[in-house]
């Protein structure tokens, strides 16, 4: 089986990782990126003679699209505004197609490409990272075990292991996504009806294990990708929250409410640049701290099964640094779910053509079993609704 990866940033770096250490049959591994610096670190980091790499902007489809036509899937980690042309080269080149999303006008885009997809034999499935990503995967299979559901509450974060000022955070993605997640409307599920609210809203308070303690969750956008869709008709009540360490939102917040999340131009002393901009450079330097970091992973479902029995059931993930391959822990819970799905089409167990929910055709016991077989640490368990976490 062969791959194309695009970008060699930290999430490529994961996958390309997953991909030749971890996935069964990998013939080769071609990864294109604009960086020469970045693609030579990646080839020394791996040195594996299956790993090609190709100097080259996305956006060159001349160079492109012999490279889809080569692979059996190709898988973009570039920034989510490529994702909907890349997505229609690697149909034309009858590749499967996957990436980490980001942008729901975008998937939007790539949904489009549905029938030209099916001619072709291949699978489009976008926003397979995190969250979107895996999140969505588990909730569906939570609601999926229950006859009857009432709510589905998404929790998820990638925090420093230790807090530090002065956000208590720091930067484990491109801070372009993180700001958009934190300006755009959060769509949910209320009595019912899909609806959106505004992010950095309804705070509430989450406990975790120790070191953790009480933590904070608040709505952000973007997390659930075609979930409240899917979902729809059948849960009642379903949002998606961010963790952070307590505070970060009333920061961020207070950033927002001073237009420092504003995207039109002003003039400066060094040209125009607009706050966002600005905001976006900052956090990237301010925000760049040492220190390992963990993602903090929880799918609650409230339901019934048996008829009338009451039941809520939980995943919990709490994923740390791997110290050995220097992989971070948003780097292998970004990275491994889409390597995973990109195995599966490639092998064929996954066989859906046309472009596709992931929630739809992605088994998340499957997935909770590959992501236990790269030491990510799954938790699931049951209580009854009302009884303590």
């Amino acid at each position: 089986m062969k791959y194309l990866l695009l970008g060699a940033g930290l999430q490529g770096t994961a996958i390309a990782h997953d991909l030749l250490n971890q996935a069964e049959g990998t013939a080769g591994l071609t990864v294109m990126d604009g960086n020469t610096e970045s693609l030579e670190k990646l080839a020394a980091r791996l040195n594996d003679p299956r790993l090609q790499t190709v100097c080259g902007d996305v956006r060159d489809a001349d160079t492109l699209a012999p490279l889809m036509e080569e692979a059996d899937v190709a898988i973009s980690a570039v920034n989510y505004w490529y994702n909907a042309d890349l997505a229609a080269l690697a149909v034309a080149g009858k590749a499967h197609f996957l990436d980490l999303g980001g942008n729901n006008d975008i998937v939007a885009r790539e949904f489009e490409l549905d029938e030209e997809a099916k001619a072709a034999g291949v699978t489009i499935v976008p926003d397979c990272g995190l969250a979107p990503g895996l999140a969505g995967i588990l909730g569906y299979w939570l609601v999926d075990g229950l006859e009857k559901t009432d709510s589905l509450k998404l929790r998820v974060g990638g925090l420093p292991a230790k807090p530090l000022p002065p956000m208590n955070y720091k930067v484990v993605f491109s801070v372009q996504g993180l700001i958009n997640e934190y300006i755009e409307p959060a769509v949910v599920i209320r009595n019912g009806k899909l609806k959106t609210v505004p992010s950095l809203s309804e705070l509430e308070t989450l406990r975790f294990p120790e070191p953790f303690g009480d933590l904070e969750a608040f709505q952000t956008s973007g997390g659930t990708s075609t979930l409240p869709q899917t979902l729809a008709g059948r849960v009642p009540d379903l949002d998606y929250k961010t963790i952070r360490y307590k505070g970060h939102c009333a920061q961020f917040k207070l950033l927002f409410d001073l237009g420092l999340c504003d995207s039109t131009p002003r003039q400066g002393s060094e040209g125009k640049m607009s706050p966002r901009e600005m905001l976006a450079q900052l956090m990237d330097e301010k925000l760049a701290l040492p220190g390992p970091d963990v993602v903090l992973l929880q799918a609650e479902v409230v339901g019934y099964e048996d008829g009338d029995r009451a039941i809520r059931r939980t995943v919990r993930i709490i994923d740390h640094h791997d110290e050995q391959n220097d992989i971070s822990a948003m780097m292998r819970m970004t990275g491994y779910p889409a390597a995973i799905i990109a195995q599966l089409l490639a092998s064929g167990e996954i066989s859906a053509p046309g472009a596709k929910q992931q929630e739809l055709i992605v088994p998340g016991d499957r997935m909770i079993e590959l992501l236990r077989k790269r030491g990510v640490n799954i938790e699931i368990f049951e209580k009854q609704p009302g009884e303590p976490a």
